[in-house]
């Protein structure tokens, strides 16, 4: 069985995705984004950033201007879209339809915002969707 090489075919790591997540969050909030903002942001080094953000930029996610501003691609911001649903949907599904706990709800979701495949995210709001309809009957 093949599927665990599955895994190693995600477009991102799950550092990669709140790097990414932490750009949208600073240019949300103050406009902009600078190594040391999405450092101080994650509580690690200014020299780990630099290094995750290097093949991130390589692969056109994340673009950084002459003033050292980053910024998400489209491509990017696409991919932080995406994941930020996920992380909502699955983090409402394991705490309001699997009545766990909202802490470990958001935990377990944070987990596994970046694996989840686009086409079972939408199969997931789907059912939400359903659920909430029938439930407002």
């Amino acid at each position: 069985m093949e599927t665990w090489k599955e895994f190693e075919q995600n477009v991102i790591t799950h550092s990669a995705a709140h790097h990414l997540m932490a750009i949208d969050e600073l240019i949300q909030k103050s406009g902009y984004a600078r190594v040391s903002d999405v450092a101080r942001l994650l509580q690690i080094t200014r020299g780990s950033v630099s290094i995750s953000l290097k093949p991130m930029k390589e692969a056109g996610l994340v673009e950084q201007d002459d003033n050292k501003h980053l910024r998400l691609s489209e491509r990017g911001q696409i991919l932080v879209d995406a994941i930020k649903t996920k992380r909502r949907v699955m983090q409402r599904f394991f705490e309001e339809i699997l009545g766990g706990d909202a802490q470990q709800a958001e935990i377990d979701a944070c987990k596994l915002e970046h694996l989840l495949s686009d086409a079972t995210a939408r199969r997931m709001i789907a059912l939400m969707r359903f659920l909430d309809a029938d439930t407002a009957r």
